[in-house]
């Protein structure tokens, strides 16, 4: 018999899930950063594209399979369940993801962030005029900051969304069939004719 799910096995749930996609996407992130020191710009940004395809595409899936999971170990598990739990996985995958982020930016050479930053300085100050170039240089000390903040707010938007519509497509497909998976995932059921 399925155990009825509580607000504290949700959070336990998501926990453990978090877990997996904050490590999963910290990865991609760290591939991301080693690519960098091959030194080939083409390399750097093929791994780029290749690494963001994977944790975009690699999360729908993981999220998609850890809802059929809950859903079979628990009772009762609809919409609001589900949406709550991929939004808490979102909330601290996120947080692991932001503060790897971080962490890489502040062990990055003092030289390269100002070089990174003087030159979105330069290129701001060609646009919005010199004020756009004292904000930049303001904002390169609390880089750390905006990055964790800007990180963990995509990741939460993102999962949120992302939960949102896989919830309503897992609940739609049980109503088309009700009986259980379609006909094109059952490999087992033979045709009728």
């Amino acid at each position: 018999m399925k155990e009825k799910l509580t607000n504290t096995g949700i959070w336990n749930e998501a926990a453990r899930t978090g877990l997996v996609f904050g490590g999963f996407s910290s990865l991609c992130l760290v591939l991301k950063e080693a690519s960098a020191l091959t030194g080939s710009t083409f390399l750097v940004q093929l791994a780029a594209a290749v690494l963001w395809a994977v944790e975009f595409f690699g999360c729908i899936l993981l999220m998609k399979r850890c809802f059929l999971r809950l859903r079979q170990r628990y009772q009762g598990v609809g919409y609001p369940e589900l949406v709550r739990y991929g939004r808490r996985i979102a909330l601290l995958s996120g947080l692991i993801l932001a503060a790897v982020d971080a962490y890489i930016i502040l062990k990055l050479p003092q030289e390269t962030v100002a070089e990174v930053m003087g030159s979105l300085a330069s290129d701001l100050s060609g646009t919005f005029g010199s004020q756009a170039k004292d904000q930049v240089d303001r904002m390169t000390d609390q880089l750390p900051l905006f990055t964790f903040i800007g990180q963990w707010l995509y990741c939460f938007l993102y999962g949120s969304l992302l939960s949102s519509i896989l919830a309503r497509y897992l609940l739609t497909r049980d109503l088309l069939f009700p009986e259980g998976n379609p006909p094109e995932d059952n490999p087992e059921q033979p045709d009728e004719q």
